[in-house]
C-alpha cells in the first residue's frame, strides 16, 4: 500500500491494491446479495427488514429482552422511531412491552410466544442462505486477512 499526499496540510492517504479493492467490491456484492434476498424473504413472511431485524435483536440479546432504547441502538433508529416499530410489533402480538425493574421511566422489550415462532422459520430460512455463500464469505474472508500483508 503506498501514501500519497492529500489536499489537506500535507497529511496523506492509502491507495489501495488491486486485491483490496476485489476483495471490498466482493464483499459489497455478497453483502447485497444477502440483504436482497433477506428482504425478499422477510416481506414474503409479512415482515418489513426493520421488524425482522428488531425480533433478531432482541432473540440474540443475552436476556432475550431489550430496552428500547438499546434496541433503537442495535437497529440504527432514533428512540421515537422504535417506539412506534415496538408499537407495532405489539399490536402485531410479536412483542411485550414490560417496564423495567430498574428504571420505571424505560420499557423493556421481549418476544411473545409468536413472535418467537414466526421470528424461528424466518431466522431458519437466513440462516440456510448464509450457509449456502459459505464459500464465498470464506474467500472473502481469506482474501481480507492477505490485506494487512498487502499494507
Amino acid at each position: 500500500m503506498s501514501r500519497l499526499p492529500t489536499r489537506k496540510s500535507g497529511e496523506t492517504e492509502e491507495t489501495l491494491e488491486k486485491e483490496q479493492y476485489q476483495a471490498l467490491a466482493r464483499f459489497r456484492y455478497a453483502l447485497r446479495a444477502f440483504l436482497a434476498f433477506s428482504e425478499q424473504a422477510t416481506r414474503k413472511s409479512g415482515f418489513t427488514p426493520q421488524q425482522y431485524q428488531a425480533l433478531l435483536a432482541i432473540k440474540a440479546s443475552p436476556d432475550e429482552a431489550l430496552l428500547v432504547g438499546a434496541l433503537a441502538e442495535q437497529l440504527l433508529l432514533k428512540h421515537n422511531n422504535t417506539v412506534q416499530l415496538v408499537d407495532r410489533l405489539s399490536e402485531s402480538g410479536l412483542v411485550r412491552r414490560n417496564p423495567s425493574r430498574n428504571d420505571r421511566r424505560a420499557v423493556v422489550v421481549t418476544l411473545t410466544a409468536r413472535g418467537e415462532s414466526k421470528l424461528a422459520k424466518l431466522a431458519s430460512l437466513h440462516y440456510r442462505e448464509l450457509l449456502s455463500r459459505q464459500k464465498e464469505l470464506s474467500t472473502i474472508s481469506r482474501l481480507a486477512s492477505k490485506m494487512d500483508d498487502i499494507a
